[in-house]
């Protein structure tokens, strides 16, 4: 398969190579809702972390009982792989890569 239809260029001419979400650490994600704003694809949706444990760190502070939120990745297919997500998140966790040959 031709892998030139992967590759782009942008305004400039410059070579862009989309890079998709692939997963996102639930353990390093604050919930903020960052990444959520800036995609304009609806790829990511928030959850209640309990639903995927809850972390000895809430049990400690006290919050163990009420619902934190943690962003899972909801449409993967619909990613374009601007990378908008990624350079908002101020934890730094979701991965990205290009689409694989």
């Amino acid at each position: 398969m031709d892998a030139a239809w992967m590759t782009s260029t942008t305004r400039n001419g410059n070579l862009w190579i989309p890079e998709y979400l692939l997963a996102l650490d639930h353990k390093r994600c604050i919930g903020c809702g960052r990444c959520y704003k800036a995609c304009s694809r609806s790829v990511l949706a928030l959850v209640e972390r309990e639903s995927l444990h809850a972390s000895e760190e809430d049990e400690e502070d006290g919050f163990a009982d009420e619902p934190r939120m943690v962003m899972t990745i909801a449409n993967a297919g619909d990613c374009i792989g601007c990378g908008a997500c990624a350079r908002v998140c101020p934890k730094k966790c979701q991965t990205h890569a290009p689409l694989a040959a």
